[in-house]
């Protein structure tokens, strides 16, 4: 018989509860890698004087795309990356799905740029595209993020009440003006993570505040589970 202990329980209450988790990395030593390997890469191909928090003042979003899909490549093909990126949310997956998971093939890269209206990912849920809903996201940020350089998610109640509704609309646009006013955006500093119910509405808006952001987004299941 499994021993569940009460910080077990209560991690898995708050996330059946809020449909989210954030927490706090433990493998430091893993993100600090991935962030360094970013941040040299940057200053190489971009700038030598560039950040990760600064980039919208070296590149121009016509020219995001190529370094977006350099950088997703080069990292993804790294032999320890998907196990170091596995481990910053690890022992809280293990809580949430179990500890015998499926893990996504590539980890997905984002860039949103200050001011870019060219990022930005609307209103959606990953079971609208077919994933299972049994799968969870872990989301991690490169940097710190609030408000419109964050992203969005509904409540569980919001969200159950408007799946309740959806048949109603026609246009996800008309939808997704609806959901903003009731959105929450997620405050989450560099070291923590964020793992979520992806049948969750969620999405971002243009990034208003004065830093880029660059996150990375994988998607769990159990193997045991549809």
């Amino acid at each position: 018989m499994n021993y569940i202990s009460k910080s077990e329980k209560k991690i898995s209450n708050e996330f059946l509860k809020k449909g989210y988790l954030i927490f706090d990395i433990n493998k430091l030593r893993n993100l600090k890698k991935i962030k360094n390997y970013i941040s040299g890469y940057i200053k190489k191909k971009i700038h030598k004087d560039a950040t990760i928090e600064q980039l919208h003042k070296y590149i121009s979003p016509s020219n995001l795309n190529e370094l977006r899909m350099q950088l997703y490549s080069k990292m993804n093909s790294k032999t320890d990356f998907l196990k170091n990126y596995y481990e910053l949310g690890k022992e809280y997956l293990d809580i949430i799905c179990g500890n015998e998971l499926a893990m996504q093939r590539k980890v997905n890269f984002s860039i949103q740029l200050s001011n870019d209206d060219s990022s930005i990912l609307p209103l959606h849920s990953d079971v609208w595209s077919g994933c299972s809903p049994f799968e969870v996201v872990l989301w991690v940020p490169m940097v710190n993020c609030s408000k419109s350089n964050s992203m969005y998610i509904l409540s569980k109640n919001d969200n159950d009440e408007f799946y309740s509704k959806i048949k109603h609309f026609n246009d996800v646009n008309k939808l997704e003006k609806k959901v903003l006013k009731k959105a929450k955006f997620l405050k989450i500093d560099y070291g923590q993570g964020l793992i979520f119910q992806h049948q969750m509405m969620h999405g971002n808006i243009v990034n208003k505040e004065k830093n880029t952001r660059i996150s990375f987004n994988c998607r769990f299941k159990s193997v045991f589970s549809p």
